[in-house]
């Protein structure tokens, strides 16, 4: 079934955290419930296609405030309906490629699951745009998947820029075809400079550089 991205994670999500069940996977996302969230203690923090808001809430009980942002409202709706003790989230409906000109500059920003399904010829816009909705010095963080053989679901196809692609299955049983890209430490490292930092699980990665001034 060819559809968009956005109309897939719509379309998922109600199931999207099921993803979360997989036993295998216990061991990385309790490291990362505890390693991620403490990357942001004290920051004014921009999350990038937030989804249905898995990590938002452990972000929001570090961070001074968090606006949390994704394309669709099926799964800011989800997000906006988790516990936040602190009260220090915003949602707000956004393309992650034309970011609005908030008249404040975030002190941080996280992205998690992102990554994957940004085409490669469009990745610099990306983070041109995003770097530019971020104060000097600003912390940025990606985590996403990594290829794992009997875990990840196999790659399909692979287009003529280099994208890899996954057909995925829902629970109504229709089949869609999801870019999902799996970079190698290098490629990360050539994408965000020399002095990001990637941290590797067994089933995810964790990447963190500070922007510098223009």
């Amino acid at each position: 079934m060819e559809t968009t991205l956005e109309e897939y994670y719509a379309k998922r999500a109600a199931e999207y955290e099921k993803i979360f069940e997989k036993p295998e996977r216990q061991a990385d996302l309790a490291r990362m419930r505890v390693d991620i969230p403490a990357l942001f203690s004290g920051e004014r923090v921009l999350e990038i296609a937030c989804g249905t808001g898995y990590w938002t809430p452990l972000i929001a009980a570090r961070a001074e405030s968090v606006l949390a942002t994704d394309y669709n409202e099926e799964t800011l709706a989800i997000a906006r309906a988790k516990k936040y003790a602190k009260a220090n989230v915003r949602f707000e409906q956004a393309d992650a490629y034309a970011l609005p000109p908030w008249p404040q500059k975030f002190s941080a920003c996280y992205a998690g699951f992102w990554w994957s399904h940004i085409p490669l010829a469009r990745l610099e816009q990306f983070l041109r745009g995003l770097h530019a909705r971020l104060q000097p010095g600003a912390r940025v963080v990606f985590m996403d998947n990594r290829y794992v053989e009997g875990s990840s679901t196999p790659v399909s196809r692979k287009d003529a820029d280099g994208n890899t692609y996954q057909t995925r299955k829902l629970s109504d049983g229709t089949r869609h075809e999801v870019l999902k890209n799996f970079p190698s430490l290098a490629e990360l490292r050539a994408r965000l400079g020399g002095d990001v930092v990637v941290s590797e699980y067994q089933y995810y990665w964790l990447a963190s550089y500070r922007i510098m001034a223009a």
